[in-house]
């Protein structure tokens, strides 16, 4: 267990994390961890360092500015968490193991030899092409946002007007409450529609995971999957409850904007989103300290989308997050060991490696799997055990007394 707080105020806003695909991230001030659980059961831990812009330049941190920069940094360290973990499930080697076998599956057909291309061209064409479909999603994404969150609803609420309500001068504030009405309705139906998805219904039990687990830590309790599972799922500063307030931030701004052009209205509204992310900011940031009549109040919304956004996660998932939360802290956790998460690869059906599989595929994936597992472990045991001979050496203990060591060991555990 982590060493406790006299006050559990200090661990409030202390660790922040995002769900991935099979793993969570977790970051402590400028410590990232990454946990993810492989499709052989085995967890992997990956240690990453970001400095913000806000600790190199004092003026980033001024209220309103440093929810922007949090904003953008959030973004950016989202995109490097998310190819960090695709890298470490090995995704993207599947991927191009699947074009592999496709293409010399059509070239087998036609009696053309298959030409192998070197390991490390594989890698780099499979890096650069990762990078470049990250890139044209986040494009996409933009792009998308500024569709359905800002010209549509503008439009929507122009049509309503000109064509329901032509012959009644609607007015200003009522205009940014029907533009904020359709913004939300588009807003929870993308998610409802995402979420039928089995792969992100899996990414969002992960989410559940990593507010559990971080609610288990604020709470004081010792941080276990079981624990963990006796906690909510629903946390004030979430991405999800960002998102919401942002809109309802939107619906107050909005009234003040006296254009209905909408094309210029949504121009209007790119130039002072900065605003509305650095109030949006604040807000959360507030609400995640203080439990008061407003916090509840304005976080409710946020917190009822949560139960779309996150699932119940399982324990195996819980584990996930705990390895991530325990990596991101070594000082207060300085006897993890990332091993005692491990589970058998029979356990590990419903990871996303085994998508797509069937029967057959899935049996000879899962003793492929057993193999490779046990020969790391071999591996490992026999790198712990030269290191053991190492500093036995540099005791002055020989060879052979080692051996005996050993020996007496066996036999004690035999006897056991």
């Amino acid at each position: 267990m982590g060493k406790n707080c006299e006050n559990l105020d200090c661990r409030k806003n202390k660790v922040g994390g995002q769900a991935l695909i099979e793993g969570v991230m977790m970051k402590r001030g400028e410590d990232i961890a990454i946990a993810v659980r492989k499709d052989d059961g085995s967890v992997e831990i990956k240690k990453e360092k970001f400095v913000s812009a806000k600790k190199k330049h004092k003026w980033l941190g001024l209220p309103i500015i440093r929810g922007v920069v949090g904003f953008i940094e959030s973004m950016m360290l989202s995109m490097k968490t998310m190819n960090i973990s695709t890298d470490m499930l090995g995704l993207d080697e599947e991927i191009e193991k699947e074009k592999e076998k496709k293409k010399q599956e059509k070239l087998a057909k036609k009696n053309k030899p298959v030409k192998e291309k070197k390991e490390k061209e594989k890698k780099k064409d499979s890096g650069g092409f990762t990078l470049l479909i990250m890139a044209f999603s986040v494009v996409f994404g933009l792009a998308l946002t500024l569709l359905l969150f800002m010209w549509l609803p503008s439009t929507v609420t122009q049509l309503i007007d000109d064509k329901l309500l032509k012959n009644y001068d609607m007015h200003q504030v009522l205009k940014a409450i029907i533009e904020g009405v359709v913004k939300i309705a588009i807003f929870i139906v993308y998610i409802l529609v995402v979420s039928f998805m089995k792969d992100i219904r899996r990414v969002f039990q992960y989410h559940g995971a990593e507010h559990k687990s971080i609610a288990c830590y604020e709470s004081g309790m010792e941080l276990t999957p079981e624990n963990a599972k006796k906690c909510t799922r629903f946390h004030p500063r979430c991405g999800t409850s960002f998102m919401f307030v942002m809109l309802l931030i939107g619906i107050i701004i909005g009234a003040f904007i006296p254009v209905w052009d909408k094309w210029l209205r949504t121009l209007i509204k790119i130039a002072i989103l900065p605003i509305t992310m650095g109030i949006g900011y604040e807000f959360i940031m507030y609400a995640g300290k203080h439990e008061n009549l407003f916090t509840k109040i304005c976080s409710a919304p946020g917190l009822w989308m949560q139960r779309i956004t996150t699932r119940e996660p399982d324990e195996k998932q819980l584990a996930i997050a705990i390895c991530a939360i325990k990596s991101s802290m070594p000082e207060e956790f300085p006897d993890f060991d990332v091993d005692e998460y491990d589970i058998d690869v029979e356990n590990n059906l419903e990871h996303f490696g085994f998508t797509g599989l069937n029967k057959k595929e899935r049996a000879e994936f899962i003793e492929r799997k057993k193999a490779e597992k046990a020969e790391r472990k071999k591996q490992k045991e026999i790198a712990s055990d030269e290191d053991i001979s190492d500093i036995m050496a540099l005791d002055g203990v020989s060879e052979q007394e080692l051996s005996e060591l050993e020996s007496e060991e066996i036999e004690q555990n035999e006897a056991e």
